[in-house]
């Protein structure tokens, strides 16, 4: 059985076409019927049929094959470069008409940043060219030390250059050491705040680029330049900071409504919405333990003996009725009208 010959180019010369060819300029002659694994010798016109007899094949010499395969690839090459012009031509008319910053500027204006290093570096460039305000947002609770003292000189390098940074934190990260002490060793216009719950990470320099994350593991992000995009996230973060409670420099204490804390306030309406323990404390960055035991705190304070009976006496207290205000410093209505 002959095995079936691939299509290659004359390039790369199949193993059995070598051989083949190499007989027949040795032998001067090969007969047609042991070259059925060779059709490429044909096709190339490395061997042509004798004329005294159609079976015999005739090798083409090489001093002639070589320069005909070469002039049929200067052939190729030239047909594509009348092609090349013909299509410049057809759009030199519109890049006349065409803004030169318009492509750059679209390019940029979303861009997906593919792993750790690659975000890294686009916030390295975003904090390099700030010089008036960064916004962050940090979901979560406690953040590690190790990641705290990477960002600390790019933060350092911001508040040197006159910009202020606002961050947002839930409010488990009040009681976090690692926290506190990175901020106790940054220098110049910084305050937090915390709420119970945030958005996902964000992170707006200047009002002209912001970071999102783009997956869940953190991984990929998206660098926004829109300014319609970015204004947007500004507008949304300063919204949740005059919601939320000072943490630093001074932390303003959070305020108890008839023996429920604000963070029992928000299980409390987690609960009446459904949610599951592990799902309160993913939301409200804390452990499930943690959560479990404020649950216990707060079934304790209305006497509920079942998580049933917790979600009825809830429903039944005034609790989810009273707002809990959260303390504000006195330029908050300033900085409101500023921002939004």
């Amino acid at each position: 059985m002959v095995e079936e010959h691939v299509p290659h180019g004359v390039e790369s010369l199949c193993e059995s076409g070598t051989a083949h060819y190499a007989r027949a300029l040795r032998e001067g002659r090969i007969h047609n019927s042991e070259i059925e694994s060779s059709p490429c010798l044909i096709d190339f016109g490395l061997l042509h049929p004798g004329a005294d007899d159609m079976q015999w094949l005739h090798p083409t010499a090489p001093a002639v094959a070589l320069p005909r395969l070469l002039r049929t690839i200067e052939d190729r090459v030239a047909q594509h470069r009348r092609r090349e012009e013909k299509l410049t031509a057809v759009f030199e008319a519109f890049l006349e008409r065409d803004d030169p910053s318009a492509p750059e500027r679209e390019i940029s204006a979303i861009s997906v940043l593919q792993g750790l290093p690659r975000i890294d570096a686009a916030i390295e460039r975003a904090i390099a060219d700030t010089s008036h305000e960064v916004l962050v947002i940090q979901p979560g609770g406690t953040r590690p030390p190790e990641s705290l003292a990477r960002t600390r000189p790019r933060e350092q390098e911001s508040l040197s250059r006159g910009a202020r940074i606002r961050t947002l934190y839930q409010h488990t990260t009040r009681h976090s050491a690692s926290v506190l002490a990175h901020h106790e060793h940054l220098e110049g216009d910084i305050e937090a705040r915390t709420l119970d719950e945030v958005t996902e990470r964000l992170l707006v320099f200047d009002r002209t680029v912001a970071i999102i994350p783009a997956g869940k593991d953190r991984s990929i992000a998206l660098e926004l330049r829109h300014p319609a995009l970015v204004e947007y996230f500004a507008t949304t973060f300063w919204r949740l900071w005059r919601l939320a409670t000072p943490m630093w420099p001074q932390a303003a204490p959070r305020p108890v409504e008839t023996g429920i804390t604000t963070r029992q306030h928000a299980i409390a309406e987690l609960l009446v919405q459904g949610f599951s323990d592990a799902e309160i404390a993913t939301r409200l960055g804390m452990n499930i333990r943690t959560a479990r035991v404020h649950i216990a705190k707060l079934a304790a304070v209305l006497g509920s003996t079942s998580r049933a009976q917790l979600g009825y006496l809830i429903g039944q207290s005034a609790i989810l009725d009273a707002a809990v205000e959260p303390a504000a410093s006195a330029d908050d209505a300033s900085t409101a009208t500023t921002h939004l």
